[in-house]
C-alpha cells in the first residue's frame, strides 16, 4: 500500500513537472507580453493624444477617439495573449461573444449611453467648451466621453450626465449663437415720470460696456402692477458676459434711478375703515 501511494505520488509530481516545463515558458512569455504591450499601447494612446491636442482635430471628438482606440488595442493585446498561452483564438473569441452578450443584456443601460455618445458626436447638438442645459443641469462640456457628458456648472462643480439620457431629450444650447438675451423687470412708482424713467434705464444699457448695440437694447412697460409700473429691460450680451451684464445691470438701475430721483415702490396695501353709522 505504502508502495502504491508512493508511485501515485511520483506519477502526480511527474505529470506536475510536466506541467510546469510544456506551460511554464508560455506563461511566462505571456505574462512579459502583457505587460509590455500595455506599456506600449499607453505610450500610443499619450502620442495619438498628443497629436490630437497640436492638430485640427476637434476636441469634442479626440477624447472619444482617444478612448476607444485604447480600448480596442487592449482587447487585441488579450486576444494575443491568450493565443499564446494555448486558448483557442476561434474558442476565446466565442466565449467572447456569449459574454459579452451576457454583460450587454445586463448593463443595457451602458450600452445605449454608448450609442447615446455615438449620436453625439455624429449630429454635434453641443461640443465641448459650449453652455449647455440638459438633464435638468446647466453648465460648460467640458469633455464627451463613451459614455457620459462631463458639464462644469457655475458652481464649479463636476456634473456627469449620461449619454443616452442627452441624446434622447432635449438639450438647449446657450452657445450656439454666440449671443444671449438678459431679462431684467424694473419698477417705479405710479408718480413718476414714464418717459423720463424709461430713458435713464435706456442709458444704464448704452453705457454698459458688455452690452451689445446689435441686437439694440430694450426697455417697455410690461406691466401697470399693483402698486408699480413694471419695465421689461432686455439688453443683449455674450455668452460670456452674460452674468457680468446680470448683475452689473441690475446695480446700476437702482443707482441710476436714485440719481434721477425716481422712485422704486415697495409692495404696500392701504386699508380704509368706514365708521359704522348707526
Amino acid at each position: 500500500m505504502e508502495e502504491l501511494n508512493n508511485i501515485d505520488i511520483n506519477k502526480i509530481n511527474d505529470q506536475a513537472m510536466t506541467m510546469v516545463m510544456e506551460y511554464g515558458p508560455k506563461l511566462l512569455l505571456a505574462f512579459v507580453t502583457l505587460m509590455i504591450g500595455l506599456w506600449i499601447i499607453k505610450k500610443l494612446v499619450a502620442v495619438a493624444s498628443k497629436g490630437m491636442n497640436k492638430g485640427d482635430t476637434d476636441q469634442t471628438l479626440a477624447p472619444f477617439v482617444i478612448n476607444l482606440i485604447s480600448w480596442v488595442l487592449k482587447i487585441l493585446l488579450f486576444l494575443s495573449v491568450a493565443s499564446m498561452i494555448g486558448i483557442e483564438t476561434t474558442s476565446f473569441i466565442a466565449i467572447f461573444s456569449a459574454a459579452t452578450l451576457a454583460i450587454g443584456l445586463a448593463l443595457q443601460g451602458s450600452l445605449s449611453n454608448f450609442a447615446g455618445g455615438i449620436i453625439l458626436l455624429i449630429f454635434k447638438p453641443y461640443k465641448v467648451t459650449d453652455l449647455i442645459e440638459a438633464q435638468g443641469h446647466l453648465g460648460v462640456v467640458k469633455e464627451i466621453q463613451i459614455f457620459n457628458t462631463i458639464l462644469l456648472n457655475p458652481q464649479n462643480k463636476t456634473i456627469i450626465v449620461p449619454n443616452g439620457a442627452v441624446a434622447g431629450n432635449s438639450i438647449i444650447n446657450y452657445t450656439t449663437e454666440g449671443k444671449l438675451r438678459v431679462d431684467l423687470s424694473a419698477g417705479i412708482s405710479y408718480e413718476s415720470n414714464i418717459k423720463d424713467a424709461k430713458d435713464v434705464l435706456m442709458k444704464v444699457l448704452q453705457d454698459h460696456p458688455k452690452v451689445l448695440k446689435d441686437p439694440a437694447p430694450f426697455v417697455g412697460v410690461s406691466e401697470l402692477g399693483d402698486s408699480s409700473v413694471n419695465f421689461a429691460v432686455r439688453p443683449w450680451a455674450n455668452v460670456a458676459d452674460y452674468w457680468d451684464v446680470y448683475f452689473g445691470i441690475n446695480e446700476k438701475i437702482k443707482l441710476a434711478l436714485d440719481e434721477a430721483g425716481i422712485t422704486i415702490p415697495f409692495p404696500q396695501m392701504d386699508v380704509h375703515f368706514d365708521k359704522d353709522t348707526k
